[in-house]
Formats: C-alpha cells, sequence, structure tokens
C-alpha cells in the first residue's frame, strides 16, 4: 500500500453458507458486488468463482484489481468442528496439564450434566522440560536445549504436525522459549509457536489455550492462504492481498500465517466495521451492529462511530450463552455476541415439545430445503420463503431458484409434530429465532450499561434485513437502517479497514511506583514489533496513529478494566493521577463502585499501530430507470395474524426521499427487506433505507 493508494479495491468475505465479495473503483466511481455458494470442501474455490463474477460486473481483468481484503471463517470452524492440525505442546516441567486443569470452575452449577470444553492437545501430545522463570522475569533455570529437542521428536514421532512451547512467566522473560524454539527449528520443519510471540499477558491457563490453538490452527491456514494466494495470482492478480484480523484491522499475509489465532472473528469484525461507518455517516452516536447470514447472527455495540472491542474471548463454546464454557484466547477483538441463528439453521422439536432454532445449520451443503441440494430439515430460509417474505424467482437476483414446494414439505413435517399448520409453524420459526437475537443483544447492552432505546440497528447480512424490524420492535429500538448492498455489506466492511497490529507487555506494578523509564523501553520494543508485524501494509510518514492503553485492577485483584492511557508518539504520559482517576472511572461504570483505601495496579501495557485510513469504500448507488413497483404479494401480517396483500418494490428504483408505510417488501438482488406494519422508511440519497418503528 505504498506509494500512490490502488484504484481498484476488493474486500472477499467467506462465511458458513455465502461468499461475498465487494469492489469499488475509486477512479470511476464505482461499486461492484457478488454473491455466491461457500465450497465447504475447498473455500478458496468458491472465492475464486466470485472473484470471477466480479470482475466481470465491473468490465475489469484482475491486473486492476491493486488490493484484495479477506475475511474467512476457516480458523473459528476448525475450531468448532475440531478439524485443526494434530499439535504437540512442550510446557515447564510439572504445567502440562495446565490446558485441562483450566480455571476448575464449572460453567454453570446447576447443569450436572455440562460439558467443558476439550483442550485442543490430548493428554499424549503434551510434553515438559525443566526450565524456570519467576514472576519478576529473573532467569531461574535455563532450559536445556536437548531435552527441548528429545521432546519435540517424541511428539513429532507421535504425529504432532504443529508444537506448542509455554513456560512459566515467560512473558515476563521470553529467553528460554526462544532458546526452545530455536532447538526445535534446528532439528524439525514442523511450525512451533511460543506463547511470549501468540500471546504475552499473564494467566497461565488462557495463555496455553491461546498458544495451543494457535498451534493446532498453523497448519491450515498455512495451506489455505497459500492456496488462495498462488489461486489470484493464477487469475493474474498481482496486487497484494491482506487478511482481515478479529480487531477490526488488516495485516499482511505472513502475520496471519504465522500468528492464525489473530483472525479467528475476522468475518464478523468487517460486519462491525461497515455497522460502525453507516453509524458515523447517519450522526448516530448508538448503534448496535447486527449481521444475520447463513450460519450465524452476530452483534455488537457501536460508540462514537467505532466497534466496541476487547483484548480477549471465548471461542467454541459448548454452551451458546455462558461464559467460560469455550476456550480463552488472548486476542484483541471485536466485541460480539454470536448465536447460532442464521438463514441455515435448523428447527426441530425440542425436549419439551417446543420448536427450537439452531445452533445446527444446514450450511451451503445440503442447505435449506429450498435450495433444492439435497436438504430436507426445515430451516430459518424455508420458513422466510412460505411466509412471503422471500420471492422464490428472486433469490439472488433470480440466479438461485427456490423450491417453494420443498420449503412447505420440510416445515409440514415439523409442524405434523406440533399439531399446527405449516404456515403457523413458520412464523413459530420466525419469530424463535428473532427472540433469540434479541434476547442475546438485550443481555450485551444490559452488560454494557446500555439502554436499547436509546440505540439505532444497523442491519447487515443477507438475513438480517428480514428479521431486522421485528427484532427492533423487541427491543424497543426506534430505528433500522439498510445500508446498500446490504447483503454484502460485511465484505464492503472489509474495504473501510486499517492495517493494524497489537502488541502487549507485562509489568505488574502500583500505579503509584511506575518505573517509567522500564515503560517507555517497553514501549519502544511494541513500536518496533508492530511495525516489523505490518511491514508494507502502513507505508512510511503520514497517516500512522498509535494508542495506548493498559489493563488495571486493584491490588489483590485477578480481573482486569481496560484504560485508554494519554500519550504521544507511542508512549504513554508519564502520569500516575491521571491513570489512576481514569480507572476508577472505568472501574466505577463496570461495578458502580470504587474500593477506598486499595492501591490500583496496572498489570499489561498495550500499544496499537494503525496504518493509513482508507478512502470512503461507499458509493451511492444510482436511482435505476423505471417503476419502482413491483406488484404486490401475501405475506404474514403478525399485526393481523394472518397473511394479507402487501406492496412489493424494486430498492434500486425508489425515489430517494419519498415516504412509503408498511407493511411491505423491499427486495435487492442479496437480500430482502421486511417492513411491517407501523412501520414508515425511505430511501436516503446515499442508497441507504431507513426504517422507523411505529408502536
Amino acid at each position: 500500500m505504498m506509494g500512490v493508494p490502488p484504484r481498484v479495491r476488493l474486500g472477499i468475505d467467506i462465511g458458513g453458507t455465502f461468499t461475498d465479495l465487494a469492489l469499488v473503483d475509486e477512479a470511476r466511481g464505482a461499486v461492484r458486488v457478488a454473491k455466491v455458494l461457500t465450497t465447504p470442501d475447498d473455500p478458496a474455490r468458491g472465492a475464486m468463482t466470485g472473484f470471477a463474477r466480479v470482475l466481470e460486473a465491473a468490465g475489469l481483468a484482475a491486473p486492476d484489481v491493486g488490493v484484495v481484503v479477506h475475511a474467512t471463517t476457516l480458523i473459528t470452524n476448525a475450531l468448532i468442528e475440531r478439524k485443526g492440525a494434530r499439535a504437540g505442546l512442550i510446557a515447564t516441567k510439572g504445567f502440562s496439564d495446565v490446558i485441562e486443569i483450566a480455571r476448575e470452575k464449572r460453567f454453570d452449577l446447576y447443569d450436572l450434566h455440562q460439558e467443558m470444553p476439550a483442550p485442543l492437545i490430548p493428554r499424549a501430545l503434551r510434553g515438559e522440560v525443566a526450565e524456570r522463570v519467576d514472576a519478576e522475569g529473573r532467569l531461574v533455570l535455563l532450559v536445556d536445549a536437548g531435552a527441548v529437542r528429545k521432546e519435540a521428536e517424541r511428539l513429532i514421532r507421535l504425529g504432532a504436525e504443529s508444537l506448542a512451547v509455554c513456560f512459566l512467566h515467560a512473558p515476563a522473560n521470553p529467553a528460554n522459549e526462544r532458546a526452545a524454539r530455536a532447538a526445535i527449528e534446528a532439528v524439525a520443519a514442523v511450525p512451533v509457536s511460543i506463547s511470549s510471540a501468540v500471546a504475552p499477558e499473564t494467566g497461565e491457563y488462557e495463555r496455553t489455550s491461546t498458544t495451543a490453538a494457535n498451534a493446532y490452527a498453523r497448519p491450515l491456514a498455512d495451506a489455505y492462504l497459500t492456496r488462495l494466494l498462488e489461486s489470484l495470482r493464477d487469475a493474474g492478480f498481482t496486487g497484494e492481498l491482506f487478511i482481515m484480523l478479529s480487531n477490526a484491522g488488516f495485516a499482511a499475509v505472513e502475520a496471519a500465517r504465522e500468528h492464525p489465532v489473530r483472525i479467528i472473528e475476522s468475518g464478523p469484525a468487517g460486519g462491525a466495521l461497515a455497522a460502525a461507518r453507516i453509524a458515523a455517516s447517519l450522526g448516530e452516536a448508538r448503534a448496535i451492529g447486527f449481521d444475520m447470514g447463513g450460519t450465524t447472527a452476530k452483534m455488537c455495540l457501536i460508540e462514537n462511530g467505532a466497534p466496541a472491542t476487547e483484548s480477549r474471548f471465548e471461542a467454541a463454546r459448548t454452551s451458546r450463552f455462558q461464559k467460560g464454557s469455550g476456550l480463552p484466547i488472548l486476542s484483541p477483538t471485536v466485541d460480539l455476541v454470536e448465536i447460532g441463528a442464521g438463514g441455515g439453521s435448523v428447527a426441530q422439536v425440542s425436549e419439551l415439545g417446543l420448536i427450537r432454532v439452531g445452533p445446527r445449520s444446514a450450511g451451503a451443503s445440503p442447505g435449506p430445503a429450498c435450495y433444492g441440494l439435497g436438504g430436507a430439515l426445515p430451516t430459518v430460509t424455508d420458513a422466510n420463503l412460505l411466509l412471503g417474505y422471500l420471492n422464490p424467482d428472486f433469490f439472488l437476483g433470480g440466479e438461485m431458484r427456490l423450491d417453494a414446494g420443498k420449503a412447505r414439505e420440510a416445515v409440514s413435517s415439523l409442524g405434523e409434530r406440533l399439531g399446527m399448520s405449516a404456515e403457523a409453524a413458520a412464523w413459530g420459526i420466525y419469530e424463535i429465532v428473532t427472540e433469540q437475537m434479541a434476547s442475546a443483544a438485550r443481555v450485551h447492552i444490559a452488560e454494557k450499561g446500555g439502554d436499547p432505546r436509546n440505540y439505532a440497528l444497523i442491519a447487515t447480512g443477507g438475513a438480517a434485513p428480514l428479521h431486522a424490524c421485528r427484532m427492533a420492535r423487541k427491543l424497543h429500538v426506534r430505528r433500522v437502517v439498510c445500508p446498500p448492498d446490504v447483503g454484502v455489506a460485511s465484505a464492503a466492511g472489509l474495504l473501510a479497514a486499517r492495517p493494524r497490529a497489537d502488541a502487549a507487555r507485562v509489568l505488574i506494578s502500583d500505579v503509584d511506583a511506575i518505573d517509567w523509564a522500564r515503560v517507555e523501553e517497553l514501549f519502544a520494543q511494541m513500536r518496533a514489533e508492530a511495525e516489523d508485524s505490518l511491514g508494507d501494509a502502513v507505508g512510511a510518514g503520514e497517516g500512522r496513529e498509535f494508542r495506548c492503553a493498559v489493563e488495571m485492577r486493584y491490588r489483590g485483584q485477578t480481573d482486569t478494566v481496560r484504560v485508554a492511557s494519554p500519550g504521544a508518539g507511542g508512549v504513554p504520559a508519564r502520569d500516575a493521577g491521571a491513570l489512576r482517576e481514569l480507572f476508577e472511572r472505568a472501574y466505577e461504570r463496570r461495578y458502580s463502585r470504587r474500593i477506598e483505601g486499595v492501591a490500583a495496579e496496572v498489570a499489561v501495557w498495550r500499544l496499537t499501530m494503525l496504518g493509513p485510513a482508507p478512502r470512503a469504500a461507499s458509493v451511492p448507488p444510482p436511482v435505476e430507470a423505471g417503476s419502482f413497483g413491483k406488484g404486490a404479494r401475501r405475506i404474514y401480517d403478525d399485526s393481523r395474524g394472518g397473511f394479507s396483500e402487501a406492496p412489493v418494490y424494486h430498492r434500486y428504483a425508489l425515489p430517494p426521499a419519498r415516504e412509503f408505510s408498511g407493511p411491505a417488501v423491499i427486495e435487492e438482488r442479496e437480500s430482502t427487506i421486511v417492513a411491517p406494519a407501523g412501520t414508515r422508511f425511505r430511501k436516503d440519497e446515499e442508497g441507504r433505507v431507513v426504517i422507523e418503528i411505529g408502536g
């Protein structure tokens, strides 16, 4: 990205059901989008199909594209489905079972049959070596390189394809881990992940879990990214490929290959960025980003034009809403709540004789019953079709025809078990999946101290506009906004990302006793690390931005509160008083109290490096000529408890600023918007459909 900014940029977001692409040609002021079915056996194949299609629509050739920003669910799915590499672990003698002992907590005290997340590395593939660094970072016992090589060779003989090294107190002094990595690389060709590079933070279990996940996913990520880049090169692409990170920034392919744990939430981050940009353009200080695709639904809170972020999260939860039921990952990420509720989510009868939707999904293969690809189970998409919300002849703009007969057959089988009609069962599916999403959003907003009535809802993804208004009404949200090309908004959001690198260092100190010279030394190290990680992605000179932050707590506590630290040039200001006040304010916001008479301490120091912001990726679509009316069809109207005629509109032919009333259906190629009774909507000058929720 050095020199003249690229004229043509492309975002590719591979989801569980569809692969979305958004291309921006800045010179011609044009946007082109494409949506194709994901190819689960080889995700790169579906991406290349979409690549060719979007270029053809834009009248461009592969060499015209300067930058591709790519997001994928590959790593997430590998962790959920346990389809990663066979990984081994080398730990400090006596600590190899930390990954299994975990926190010795039950995430649900009253569930006697709860399923704890199994460690990614089984006991047979764990080894130990004698070494020791103390909590202050002093080297107590130098690691024996020979012992490390012996353990590595043993694990490789047992089938390990990748190795994780996690030593006690390594974040305070990584010397032994680095020596172990060098010893392994001298005798073996397997990738080696060391915790002081992957997750240099406190918390032995969390750090070991994160490093294990990185080792588990690394061979898979390397093979996939190599294959994708080769496919792009074979197609004639000569530009730069960047990978979306969980933190809503992007990095070079090499960085993603080495640290795939940082791209676990890369796809949802694109949707969050798209929602943030839309909220900022509308002047909405608070918004809910609601991204619903074919497999999952994701929600994040937007505050002052930016998605909320966290420094840790959980992956592959065994219980959807239960904190502690997943694998802890120490990596900066957009703060998301995610549930298994998408267009392909399967509906079934629960043990209590009620409709249950998800988390199982029909995915892209075989897909919902109405796809006609072999699926026979009722899904959310089948329900939307029976309710009249989807046009079977205009799915993907008519490219893919939906089979209403198969949808009815699938939903009827569910209805028969419950003693209700197919239509009643379809509404039950629709209502339950919408309530699941509303409930998750309600809890997430409450945990952050917010009130849903103060938020707008930004809908992105192919399925979100079908449910957004109903969900907004449940939350008492006042406004729903659907951006242009709403069905591929996550891919467009990738083009709003900035190059980003995050670094962290552990230096525990009471706030009044900080060694500021040591802190500045650590930030110099982190700045060099960030610059090395991003390389040419940020170019040189103007446009760089550095943000300092600290993780703080009261002395004696383990959980921390993140605080933005004032400073300039990537170095925090030497102001202990200001730091303490910022911490106590943040602590009070979260816990509604301050603790008097207890010292505050810093646990982790953080630096974020951002590259230049891209130009706006959104070009308002032209108003298409011709009639904006597409007739009418019968849709389910919950206000009447039955079906009624509703007008159908062609989104891109709608005249700007003219107001319409619901119930109505607004169709575009990649998605369909349902505006129920009691709503009013208009298309603004930027092509956004803004829906005011009444009642």
